[in-house]
Order: structure tokens, then C-alpha cells, then sequence
């Protein structure tokens, strides 16, 4: 019998896959995995302690800092807690543009988890595609108001700026151009033998697994259960649209594998198309700047909400103590509780898997170290 002894590897902070500034402590049996210890804390962002000394409408920048990825989404989640904690109303047309922007940013977030993702098994190729069409999405957001990253543009109330003359046109271009490239990247990357090989089977997330721990978004729906907030708590105005619900099927391997976690995010971005055609054609006329207060003063209470992200459930929890200063904002991030997982999923594996695994529950460490 073969006497091992256990090893202690570090993988990070700055191993170039780790999809941000991470540290995984790896407990091996060889090159066989025993646990995965992820450390946290690099990339600290005190926005829950920013919050405390800032106006409400000055903490809507801090939003977009979160999930950098997803800076429309933050803001989005953001207005709607304090607009509840307000108790008002936003106009038509500051709805439609919310969801289009979300939509939006949901496809622009989804292409670099794939490209990112094709990119940490070996494909080069899909991930310069992948990028060349996000520009086209940040090019909107730049007609829009201006930045390409972080944003500020979702204000409690309304908008920052209305959208330009041309964006509806320029948006039905881009949705006209970019349909058939999500044919090209399945024949590139999704049905690649290669790929395949290295995601189906790998980091299986059982249904039962995943409610325990809590996942909640593309990673939740992997392992088949069809939970969306935009469908199960109905939020803005999501209630109007048709659009389906992507869950995993394992086609290639195991429900809720690497595999199906990817191409769940693929599936996603057919239905963002969706429902941006139904939108884009339907924005109602109307001032995005009439409802925003002249001075944010919510009464004494409390509020949760929720969406949607392209990350699974964000949620804040915002106290007021009738101060212009909000006593307390909590974040319920879904990269932060998806990182959690990684231990069960990375037990049995190779030390070369535990990069796709972390590659497939797509984590942005702005928002784990918020």
C-alpha cells in the first residue's frame, strides 16, 4: 500500500485564472482534490460602510462598483429598494428603459462569464469574439450617459440622462447583428469535443446541493430547478413580457455540471434577446427625471428587495432612521454565497479542474469582497 501525505497548495491571489484577486487553499491527495478552502478579502470595497456616511443618492455609484460587471443591474436593484422605502412611482418610459439596459447588461456580463470561461479551458478564439460584440453593447451605454463601466445612471426616482435619439435604432441593429453569432459561438465552443471533455461531468451541483447552499441564478437553474425572480417575484415591469426560463438538462454529462452551468448562460442570452425585442419597439413617451425627489428623506423603517442579476439573487436591506444618511444598507451578494460551493464541488477532482469549476459558477470578486 502507497503511504500519502497531504499537501497544501495556494492557488492565488494572483493566479491568472482566478477570476479576480482570490486565494484558494487546495488540500491534496496527490494530484486528486480534498477540499478547497477559498480565502477572501482582497479586493475589499467598504461599500456597506460608505453607505453609512453618504446621502441616499450618493451611494448609487458605490453600487456600481459591486458586480463591475453588472453595474446597471446594482444600480437597478438599488433604486427599486429605496423607491419602496419612498413609496413612489416611477413613469412608464424610466420602466422600459430600466429592463432594456438590464437586458442589456445581463448579455454584456453573460459574454465575458463564456469567453473568460472558454478562455481558462484553452479557446482563445470564442473569447475575442465574445468581446468584440460586449463593445457594441458598451458603445450604447457610452451614447447613453456617458461611461462604459460604471455607470450611475438607474437613480432612485428615474434616470440620469434619457436615451439617445438613435439608441433604439442602434439597439435593434445590434440585437439583428449579434442572434446569429450565438449559433456560431455553440458551433465554436458550446459542441466542441474539447470542451466538452473538460465541463461535462465536472463540479455536478446536485438540486438538493444547491438549495442548501443557497445559489440562487444561472448556477441554481443549472441543477433544474426554473427559479427567476423576474418570473417568481415579479419586479419593474418584467410581468408583461414572454420569455422562457433556460434550466440544465444535461445534454453532455450530469445535470448541473460545468456544462451546464455555461450553457445555461448561453440559453439566457437568447431569451435577453427576447425580451429586448419586446421592449425596444414599446417605450412610451415621458420626462425619466419627474419623479426623482429634490431631497431623499425616508420615513423611519426598513425594506428588502430583490433582483435578478446576471449573477443570481441581489438583494439589499436598507434602514432608514429618517436621516438623509441611510442607517444601515446590507447586501445579499450571489457571488459571495456562490464561492461557497466550491469546496463540494471540487472534492474528487484533478487540481486542472478546479479552474473550470471556478470558471463555471462565474464569481466577480468586487462583489464577494463588497
Amino acid at each position: 500500500m502507497v503511504k500519502t501525505e497531504e499537501m497544501i497548495l495556494n492557488m492565488g491571489p494572483q493566479h491568472p485564472s482566478t477570476h479576480g484577486v482570490l486565494r484558494l487553499e487546495l488540500k491534496l491527495e496527490g494530484e486528486i482534490v480534498t477540499d478547497v478552502i477559498p480565502h477572501i478579502g482582497y479586493l475589499h470595497r467598504c461599500f456597506e460602510k460608505h453607505a453609512e456616511v453618504m446621502t441616499y443618492p450618493q451611494v448609487v455609484p458605490y453600487t456600481d462598483r459591486m458586480d463591475y460587471l453588472a453595474s446597471m443591474s446594482n444600480n437597478i436593484g438599488y433604486a427599486i429598494a429605496v423607491e419602496r422605502l419612498l413609496g413612489i412611482e416611477v413613469p412608464e418610459r424610466v420602466e422600459y428603459i430600466r429592463i432594456i439596459m438590464g437586458e442589456l447588461q445581463r448579455i454584456a456580463s453573460h459574454v465575458v462569464a463564456l469567453g473568460t470561461y472558454g478562455l481558462d479551458i484553452g479557446a482563445f478564439t470564442p473569447f475575442l469574439y465574445l468581446f468584440r460584440d460586449r463593445e457594441k453593447i458598451l458603445s450604447l451605454f457610452e451614447m447613453t450617459c456617458g461611461a462604459r463601466l460604471l455607470y450611475n445612471y438607474v437613480w432612485p426616482g428615474g434616470l440620469s440622462h434619457d436615451i439617445h435619439p438613435d439608441f433604439v435604432r442602434l439597439t435593434k441593429e445590434f440585437l439583428e447583428y449579434f442572434k446569429p453569432n450565438v449559433t456560431e459561438l455553440n458551433n465554436l465552443l458550446s459542441y466542441n469535443k474539447i470542451f466538452i471533455e473538460r465541463t461535462a461531468n465536472i463540479g455536478v451541483l446536485s438540486l438538493d446541493a444547491a438549495i442548501n447552499y443557497g445559489m440562487t441564478g444561472p448556477n441554481l437553474r443549472a441543477s433544474g430547478l426554473a427559479f427567476d425572480l423576474r418570473r417568481e417575484d415579479p419586479y419593474s415591469i418584467y410581468d408583461r413580457f414572454e420569455f422562457d426560463i433556460p434550466i440544465g438538462e444535461g445534454l453532455m454529462g450530469q445535470v448541473g455540471d460545468c456544462w451546464d452551468r455555461y450553457y445555461v448562460r448561453v440559453l439566457e442570452i437568447e431569451q435577453s434577446i427576447k425580451i429586448l425585442e419586446q421592449a425596444i419597439d414599446n417605450i412610451p413617451e415621458g420626462d425619466v427625471q419627474s419623479a426623482i425627489p429634490k431631497r431623499i428623506k425616508p420615513p423611519v423603517g426598513q425594506i428588502y428587495t430583490r433582483v435578478e442579476n446576471p449573477r443570481g439573487e441581489l438583494g439589499y436591506f436598507i434602514i432608514s432612521d429618517g436621516s438623509v444618511n441611510p442607517f444601515r444598507v446590507k447586501v445579499r451578494p450571489p457571488s459571495f454565497v456562490s464561492l461557497g460551493v466550491m469546496g463540494e464541488l471540487c472534492k474528487g477532482h484533478m487540481v486542472a479542474d478546479v479552474i473550470a469549476i471556478l470558471g463555471s459558477i462565474d464569481i466577480v470578486l468586487g462583489e464577494v469582497d463588497r
